[in-house]
């Protein structure tokens, strides 16, 4: 599982089309990465996010990230739809293979439910390339301690 002190694994994901590669191990030396279970299911586009994008020290956490295991057109029609004109910086990155969520050591399995394994939900604050602090959902879904409000303040 990963921890503070850890690397940003060293993974391609998608924005926007598959071949637009985004590497966070390369793009992020301090801000947030905010995983999620699923584009467009309840809690990712009715609290957990926009709980993000409304908030008001979200400018201050330097560069934020949400990533999911879905493809880059969905990421991009789910950006779209919580925050139509970019106005919030939050960039939406697919991880189609799964390869950055199972590097992180933080995929479950819900193929049954949802088509094919997914990340638990979390929140990293990234610091000079490294974590140094990860929160991630006990119940792998719930939002709670990686809520905007906990990582924020």
């Amino acid at each position: 599982m990963v921890k503070v002190g850890d690397n940003i694994p060293n993974i391609d994901l998608v924005e926007g089309k598959p071949d637009a590669k985004v590497n966070l191990c390369k793009e992020l030396g301090s801000g947030l990465i905010i995983g999620v279970p699923a584009a467009f299911s309840p809690a990712c586009s009715d609290t957990h996010i926009p709980g993000y994008i409304a908030h008001s020290k979200l400018k201050s956490a330097g560069k934020v990230f949400v990533v999911s295991v879905n493809d880059a057109f969905v990421m991009n029609a789910w950006a779209k739809s919580l925050d139509e004109n970019s106005s919030s910086g939050i960039r939406f990155l697919g991880d189609p293979s799964g390869a950055f969520t199972r590097a992180l050591d933080v995929e479950f399995e819900a193929a049954p439910l949802l088509g094919t394994n997914r990340s638990k939900r979390y929140a990293i604050v990234v610091e000079n390339g490294k974590v140094k602090s990860v929160d991630i959902e006990p119940d792998n879904i719930g939002v709670n301690v990686s809520a905007a409000d906990k990582i924020l303040g």
